[in-house]
């Protein structure tokens, strides 16, 4: 794999970024791993005895988080995001990672990388670390969305999670809705469950309520950008509340305090697992190309994770998500 890493996205940027894609490159000797930037400010962070596949490729400044992104990528066409999506167009590099501002990644995958064949929209496609970790998607790149939209991310999910998950058979593919029932929900969860239900490209085992998410009946779960992003951030908000609740009840006098060192170590271990440094970001799918969008605080390990995640897809994955989309459309008898 090669990688172009937007050295200057995120809210601790370019350092944390600069060390993750060194430690990913040290781990990961077989690719190539491009710091994307402003070489004024990048090259300070780069240690000049670093491994021989971490490279710099210059660039301009960022996108700022408060910016409009299709406006700063317009009057910016040298933005650190811009370039490095410009450098998969171009075959220079497979991957895209930034931590940066999300919707100006979007934009640049869409508007240098190009879309899918068959895909009219893309989505965010993140792992919920659950007890059986499940693929949500999608996160947040298109709020509003038409039933075949959703269809295209079952598709491009259940290949996805078959891949990054390492299954066995097809994955499973849920539908996010208010009910279990095919009748539930909004116009656009009906008609979803009936495309969903009818495609041979497909393993659709129905609706999953909220309540279900992590129950492991399935390995995808596909809704529109609106309520998979507020689904994405409860999770991650009702996981800190809870461990900062465990932390609390047990802060109390010695038998508490007792209770805590026995319980630490399996408490650790729940800690790490929602940790979202672990996953490092989420993917972008329905673009021609491999691309990783980091949280906004990520750190070195953070970064780290999420290229060699990057890694672990290989290259080729647009070419096999745009493959399983003409299939499922040409079984189905419809156009994309």
């Amino acid at each position: 794999m090669r990688i172009a890493v937007d050295a200057l996205g995120g809210d601790r940027a370019p350092r944390e970024i600069v060390a993750g894609a060194l430690a990913a490159a040290v781990r990961l000797p077989r690719d190539e791993v491009f710091l994307v930037g402003d070489p004024t400010l990048v090259e300070p962070e780069v240690d000049p005895d670093g491994p021989p596949n971490l490279s710099l490729r210059e660039a301009g400044g960022p996108v700022g988080m408060g910016e409009e992104p299709a406006s700063a990528l317009r009057a910016r066409p040298d933005a650190s995001v811009a370039v490095a999506a410009e450098m998969v167009r171009e075959g220079e590099a497979d991957a895209l990672f930034s931590a940066g501002n999300t919707g100006a990644t979007v934009a640049a995958a869409l508007l240098r990388v190009g879309r899918l064949q068959g895909c009219r929209r893309p989505a965010i496609a993140t792992v919920l670390p659950l007890t059986s970790p499940v693929l949500l998607l999608d996160a947040g790149a298109t709020v509003m969305c038409r039933p075949q939209d959703l269809l295209n991310f079952a598709i491009l999910g259940g290949v996805f999670a078959r891949r990054y998950f390492d299954l066995e058979g097809e994955a499973r593919v849920g539908l996010i809705n208010v009910g279990e029932e095919p009748g539930k929900g909004n116009d656009l969860s009906r008609e979803a469950h009936y495309l969903l239900s009818e495609s041979p490209g497909v393993r659709f085992v129905g609706n999953v309520e909220g309540r279900e998410i992590g129950s492991g009946v399935a390995d995808v779960l596909v809704t529109d950008g609106f309520t998979g992003n507020v689904v994405l951030k409860t999770a991650e908000g009702v996981a800190r509340e809870i461990l900062a609740m465990l932390r609390s009840a047990m802060a109390g006098g010695p038998i508490s305090k007792l209770a805590a060192g026995i319980l630490r170590p399996r408490l650790r271990g729940v800690r790490d697992r929602v940790d979202p440094e672990n996953y490092g970001g989420s993917f972008l799918l329905g673009v021609r190309g491999s691309v990783v969008i980091g949280h906004g605080n990520s750190g070195a390990r953070g970064v780290e994770n999420a290229l060699v995640g990057l890694s672990r897809t290989g290259a080729g994955l647009a070419q096999t998500l745009e493959a399983a989309l003409a299939a499922a459309h040409a079984a189905a008898g419809n156009a994309p």
